[in-house]
C-alpha cells in the first residue's frame, strides 16, 4: 500500500523540476528578462550542448549485455498495437487521415524519459528502475524518433513541398517515371542528412557505442572526459525543464489548438499510451516492478522532441505544443495515482 511517505518522494523529484519551469516562464512573461532572440539562443544552448550531453551519460552508462530484453519487446509490442489500431482508424474511418495517425502516434508513444522520467521512477522504484527508462529513452531515440522523421519526411513529399519550399537536397533528384516525385534513395538521403545534424542522435548513437565497448572490454572513461561531460550534462535536466518555460510563455495562447483537441491528446498521452503498454507487458510476461515501470514510463509527458519535429514539419504543431504543456502540468498527480493503482498489482 502506498504511503505519504512514498507520495512525498515523488512531489520532491518533480518540484524542482516545476521550479525551473516556472523560473524559465516567469524570466519571459512576467519579468522580461530575456527577448525572444535571445530564448532562441538558449533554446540552441539546450538542443545542442546539455540535453546531449545528458543524453550521452546516461545511455554511456547502459549495460548492453544487461538489457532487459522482455522490457524492451514490451515496449515494441505496445508500439505495433498502436500502429495497427491507427491504421485500421486511417482505412476504414471517415474521419481518419495519415496526418492525423501520425501525430496520434506521436502523443500515444513518445515521452519525456530522460528530464522527467528518470527523477520521478528513481523517487518511485530506485535506482534500478532509472536503467529501463534509459534503456526504453535509448530505443526510442534511435529507432521510434528515425521512424517518426522518416514517415514525416514521406508525408512532405507526398504533399509536393520537393518542388516548393522543401530541402535544396531534394532538388534536381526526380524520379521522372513516378509522377516527379523524388526517388527513394534520394528521400532516405534527406532522412539521414537531417538526423545526422541531430545531436541528441549522436549523442544516443555514441553513448551506446561506448557502453558496449566499456562493457565489453571493461574499460573507464577517462577522468578529464567524464568531468567534462558531466559539468554540462549535470545542467540538463534544469535547462531543459527551463527552456521549456521559455517556450510556454512564448505561445500566445496556453491551449493554442482547443479545448477538445486538447483533451484528446491527453486522453491518447495518459490513458491510451499506458493501456497499450500494458497489454503488451502482459504479452510478454513482465510482472512485478518491471511491469510497473513500464505501464509508468508509458504515462510520462509528451517528448519535446515530438514538438519539435511537428513543428518543422508543419504537421499539427499546437497540438503537440499543448501536449507538452499540459502534459507537464498533470503528469504529476497522474503519475501518482498511477503509482497507487499499481501498487495493488502483483
Amino acid at each position: 500500500m502506498i504511503g505519504w511517505e512514498d507520495v512525498y518522494k515523488v512531489v520532491v523529484a518533480m518540484v524542482p523540476l516545476y521550479v525551473a519551469l516556472v523560473l524559465g516562464y516567469g524570466s519571459v512573461r512576467w519579468w522580461k528578462v530575456f527577448t525572444p532572440e535571445q530564448c532562441g539562443a538558449i533554446n540552441r544552448f539546450v538542443c545542442y550542448f546539455t540535453l546531449p550531453l545528458f543524453t550521452f551519460e546516461f545511455t554511456a552508462h547502459v549495460d548492453p549485455f544487461k538489457m532487459n530484453y522482455l522490457f524492451i519487446g514490451a515496449d515494441a509490442v505496445s508500439k505495433v498495437i498502436i500502429v495497427a489500431v491507427l491504421a485500421f482508424w486511417a482505412k476504414c474511418s471517415s474521419k481518419g487521415s495519415y496526418s492525423w495517425s501520425i501525430t496520434s502516434f506521436s502523443l500515444c508513444t513518445l515521452t519525456n524519459s530522460l528530464v522527467v522520467g528518470v527523477p520521478i521512477i528513481k523517487a518511485m522504484y530506485g535506482p534500478a528502475a532509472v536503467d529501463l527508462v534509459v534503456q526504453s529513452s535509448v530505443i526510442q531515440a534511435i529507432i521510434w524518433l528515425t521512424l517518426l522523421l522518416l514517415v514525416l519526411e514521406f508525408r512532405r513529399t507526398g504533399l509536393g513541398f520537393s518542388s516548393n519550399n522543401s530541402d535544396k537536397d531534394l532538388e534536381g533528384s526526380v524520379d521522372n517515371t513516378e509522377g516527379s516525385r523524388p526517388a527513394f534513395w534520394c528521400l532516405m538521403k534527406t532522412v539521414w542528412v537531417k538526423l545526422a545534424m541531430n545531436p541528441n542522435s549522436y549523442a544516443c548513437i555514441i553513448g551506446l557505442v561506448w557502453a558496449f565497448i566499456s562493457n565489453r572490454w571493461h574499460f573507464e572513461m577517462p577522468a578529464m572526459m567524464e568531468g567534462s561531460i558531466l559539468i554540462m550534462s549535470k545542467a540538463g535536466t534544469g535547462t531543459a525543464m527551463f527552456s521549456m518555460g521559455i517556450f510556454m510563455a512564448l505561445q500566445e495562447k496556453v491551449i493554442s489548438c482547443g479545448a477538445s483537441l486538447a483533451v484528446i491528446g491527453m486522453i491518447l498521452r495518459f490513458i491510451a499510451g499506458p493501456a497499450a503498454m500494458a497489454i503488451g507487458s502482459i504479452a510478454v510476461g513482465l510482472q512485478g516492478d518491471v511491469l510497473r515501470v513500464a505501464i509508468i514510463q508509458a504515462a510520462l509527458p509528451q517528448s519535446i522532441t515530438s514538438f519539435i519535429f511537428a513543428k518543422e514539419y508543419g504537421l499539427h504543431a499546437e497540438v503537440l505544443s499543448t501536449a507538452v504543456i499540459f502534459g507537464m502540468l498533470a503528469s504529476l498527480p497522474v503519475l501518482i495515482t498511477y503509482y497507487a493503482i499499481l501498487e495493488f498489482v502483483p
